[in-house]
C-alpha cells in the first residue's frame, strides 16, 4: 500500500500559507512524493457569496464550511488510495479544527452534535500541524489584505485570530508554530525543515528540552482556554538494545487515537522517531509485544504555547509535588525560556531516570 500522509498548513491571516504550498510543492516532488493540496474551504466560499454575513447564522455557516471540508478531505483520500506512487502528501490549506476559532464555544458545541463529531477526532485525524505565525505578530508593516478577497482583518484582528488557531490545534501530538524571529525566506526554510524532518527525509527528530517541575496548578491549567488536557496511556514493547518501542493510547473523553513510537537517541537532547497511526485493532495485536518488565504509564498532559514555544506538562498519578516539563524546539542552539508560573526543580534533558521508559520499569 502507498504511504499516505495528511497534514495542515495553518496559521493567521496573511501568515504566508500560500507561499509555503509552493514551497512544498517543489521540494517534496523533488523527494518523490506525490503532492496533492485541498484548497481553503473559507476562501473557496466566501468567494463564491456563501459566507457568515449571507447567511441566516454563522452556525448555519460554519455547518457549510465543515461539511464541504470533510468531503473534499475524503475524496482527496479516496484518490491518493488509487493513484500510481508510492509516497503521498495531502496537504490541508487549513483544517478541520480551523473552524473553531471562528465560533463560540457554544456554537462549536452544537455544530459537533449535528456532524456527530468531537473535538479529539478533528484535531488528532491529521498526521502534522504546522501552523504559520500571521505577518501582524513580529512582521507588521509586511501584512495586507490584498492579496486574499476573503480576508478582511485588521492587525489586531489578525494577531487574536492568531492566537485563537493556535489555541485551536493545542494538543496535537505534532504541533509547530513557525514564528516571525527570520525573514519571509527562512520562514519558509523554517517550515520545510519541521516537514522534511516529521516524514523522516533523510530522518524524523524530535529535540526538546525537559524540566523536572514543583507540581503545577491543575485548576488553572484546565481553566486556561488555550490549554489542552490529553489522557495518555503508554505501553513499552519488546526492542533491540538502544531503541525504544512504544505504543500509545492518546485522548479524552473516551475518544482515542492509538499509535506506534520507534525512539532512538542521537543527543542528550535530539532523538530520531519514527511514528506510524494505528488501528485499534493493530493497537490490541501490539500490545500482545508488550514488555513485561515495564509497567504501563498512564499520565495527564497538558499542551499550551506561551511566547511562540510549545510546552507540555506531564503529570503522574504517583507524583504529587512534581512533573515533567518538555520545550518542543525547532534546533538544539535554540533559544528558550521556561515561562511563569512555572518553578523549574532542575532540568532533566538526557537525564536516563527522568526518561518515561525508566519510571516504567518495574
Amino acid at each position: 500500500m502507498a504511504d499516505i500522509t495528511k497534514i495542515v498548513i495553518t496559521g493567521g491571516p496573511c501568515g504566508g500559507k500560500s507561499t509555503a504550498m509552493s514551497w512544498i510543492q517543489n521540494r517534496f516532488s523533488e523527494l518523490g512524493y506525490t503532492v496533492l493540496f485541498v484548497p481553503e474551504t473559507a476562501t473557496e466560499l466566501i468567494s463564491s457569496g456563501v459566507a457568515p454575513w449571507t447567511c441566516n447564522t454563522n452556525l448555519d455557516y460554519q455547518t457549510c464550511q465543515m461539511t464541504l471540508q470533510m468531503e473534499k478531505e475524503k475524496i482527496f483520500l479516496q484518490a491518493a488510495e488509487h493513484m500510481p506512487g508510492d509516497k503521498f502528501l495531502i496537504v490541508c490549506d487549513r483544517g478541520e479544527l480551523d473552524n473553531k476559532a471562528y465560533m463560540t464555544d457554544e456554537e462549536f458545541s452544537t455544530l459537533m452534535e449535528r456532524l456527530g463529531w468531537n473535538e479529539t477526532q478533528l484535531r488528532d485525524g491529521y498526521d502534522a500541524v504546522f501552523h504559520l505565525v500571521t505577518a501582524a505578530k513580529g512582521a507588521e508593516e509586511f501584512y495586507t489584505t490584498a492579496n486574499n478577497a476573503a480576508r478582511y482583518e485588521t492587525v489586531e484582528e489578525a494577531a487574536a485570530m492568531d492566537d485563537k488557531l493556535i489555541a485551536a490545534w493545542t494538543g496535537h501530538p505534532h504541533f509547530r508554530i513557525i514564528d516571525n524571529s527570520t525573514d519571509f525566506e527562512g520562514k519558509m526554510v523554517r517550515l520545510l525543515s519541521e516537514l522534511v524532518s516529521f516524514l523522516g527525509e533523510p530522518e524524523p527528530y524530535e529535540i526538546d528540552r525537559r524540566f523536572l517541575i514543583e507540581y503545577p496548578d491543575i485548576e488553572a491549567l484546565e481553566k486556561d482556554p488555550s490549554c489542552r488536557k490529553v489522557e495518555i496511556m503508554q505501553t513499552y514493547l519488546k526492542s533491540d538494545p538502544g531503541t525504544e518501542v512504544r505504543v500509545r493510547q492518546r485522548g479524552i473523553d473516551g475518544s482515542y487515537i492509538y499509535y506506534r513510537t520507534t525512539k532512538r537517541q542521537v543527543s542528550d537532547m535530539k532523538y530520531i522517531v519514527l511514528e506510524k497511526r494505528l488501528t485499534p485493532h493493530e493497537y490490541l495485536e501490539a500490545m500482545m509485544e508488550a514488555d513485561i518488565t515495564r509497567r504501563q504509564i498512564r499520565k495527564t498532559r497538558y499542551c499550551l504555547t506561551r511566547g511562540g514555544q510549545y510546552i507540555e506538562i506531564d503529570v503522574y498519578p504517583f507524583w504529587d509535588d512534581q512533573a515533567i516539563m518538555e520545550i518542543k524546539l525547532e534546533r538544539e542552539d535554540q533559544e528558550f525560556t521556561v515561562p511563569e508560573p512555572f518553578h523549574v526543580i532542575r532540568e532533566v534533558t538526557g537525564d536516563p531516570a527522568y526518561k518515561v521508559a525508566a519510571l516504567a520499569k518495574i
